[in-house]
C-alpha cells in the first residue's frame, strides 16, 4: 500500500492508498476534490474566536483510502475512506466517508391543459420505479435523478437524466432549481461554503443533491402515455418503469428521501410566492 501527504495541508496529512487506485487518479476525482477542498474551508473557520472549537481547533491528520469502485474499468465511482479529525486533546470526530459527489433530481409536474394553470388539484409528478439493491427493493418509487460526471452544469446533468429516464426533452433554461432559490448562501450563516442542495445521509456520505422543478402543461390524454413507460439506459442495467400520481399524495406513496425533500421545498417556495 502506497502513500502521500496530501497538497497544501497543515499539519501535514498523510493519504494512504488502497490497492489499485493512484495518487493521480485520487487527486482528480471530482468528488474527493469538492470533498476536501470543503473539509479545509470548514475547519479554516475554527481560526474565529466565535467558533465554538476556536480554543481547541479540529485538524485533519491522516486519511486512509479502504475501498475503490470502478465504473467502465478505469473511471472512479465510489470511493470508501476515514478520515482522522482530531484537536491536540486528542478528541476525534466520526470521519467514516462514502465518498460518491453530486446528484440531480428533479420534481417533473404535468397539469391537464384543460384546468386553470393555478390550480393544484389535478396536477401529477412522474416517478421512476427501478431496483434499489442497497435497501433491497426491486421497485422503489423516486423522483427521476443521476449522478453528475466530470462535465456540464447541474441543470445540464438534471436536463439529461429527464430525457433518459421519461424520455421528455427540456431546456436548461425551463428547469427551476428550487434548492439554489431556498436556501440562503451557507457561507453568510456559519463561513462554510457548503453546496446550495440538500445532503440525504450527512452522518455518512458527501452526497449532495440539488432539486429542479419543471413544470408542463400537456393534453390530457397525452398523460397516459408516461403511465407504466419503460425507460431508462438498459444497456447500462437501468430498468424503468415511469408511474404517475397525484402531486397531492406524492408524500406517501415514497420512501424516497430526496422526493419528500422535494415536495417540501415545492410546497414551502409556494407559500412564500417563490414559485
Amino acid at each position: 500500500m502506497s502513500n502521500f501527504v496530501l497538497p497544501n495541508s497543515d499539519p501535514k496529512c498523510t493519504v494512504n492508498l488502497t490497492q489499485g487506485l493512484t495518487k493521480d487518479q485520487l487527486l482528480t476525482f471530482r468528488a474527493f476534490k469538492e470533498w476536501i477542498n470543503t473539509l479545509q474551508q470548514s475547519l479554516s473557520t475554527q481560526q474565529s474566536e466565535s467558533h465554538p472549537f476556536h480554543s481547541s481547533p479540529y485538524k485533519l491528520r491522516k486519511i486512509d483510502i479502504q475501498a475503490v469502485d470502478f465504473f467502465g474499468g478505469s473511471r472512479i465511482g465510489f470511493i470508501k475512506l476515514k478520515a482522522e479529525v482530531s484537536n491536540d486533546n486528542g478528541e476525534k470526530l466520526p470521519g467514516a466517508v462514502f465518498l460518491r459527489g453530486g446528484s440531480v433530481a428533479m420534481l417533473l409536474i404535468l397539469q391537464p391543459d384543460d384546468v386553470t394553470s393555478d390550480s393544484e388539484d389535478d396536477k401529477y409528478a412522474i416517478l421512476a420505479v427501478q431496483p434499489r439493491i442497497p435497501v433491497g427493493s426491486l421497485a422503489m418509487s423516486e423522483l427521476p435523478a443521476g449522478m453528475l460526471d466530470d462535465s456540464g452544469t447541474f441543470a445540464g446533468g438534471a436536463a439529461k437524466e429527464i430525457e433518459e429516464e421519461t424520455g421528455m426533452r427540456v431546456a436548461e433554461s425551463d428547469l427551476l432549481d428550487m434548492t439554489k432559490l431556498a436556501f440562503p448562501d451557507s457561507k453568510e450563516l456559519t463561513g462554510e461554503s457548503l453546496q446550495a442542495a440538500m445532503y440525504p445521509s450527512p452522518g455518512g456520505s458527501d452526497e449532495f443533491i440539488p432539486l429542479f422543478l419543471h413544470q408542463r402543461r400537456v393534453p390530457r390524454a397525452q398523460l397516459k402515455e408516461w403511465q407504466g413507460k419503460l425507460t431508462g439506459l438498459r444497456e447500462e442495467g437501468e430498468k424503468i418503469t415511469l408511474r404517475l400520481v397525484k402531486l397531492r399524495d406524492l408524500w406517501k406513496v415514497t420512501r424516497d428521501g430526496k422526493t419528500l425533500a422535494a415536495i417540501a421545498l415545492y410546497e414551502g417556495l409556494r407559500r412564500e410566492g417563490k414559485i
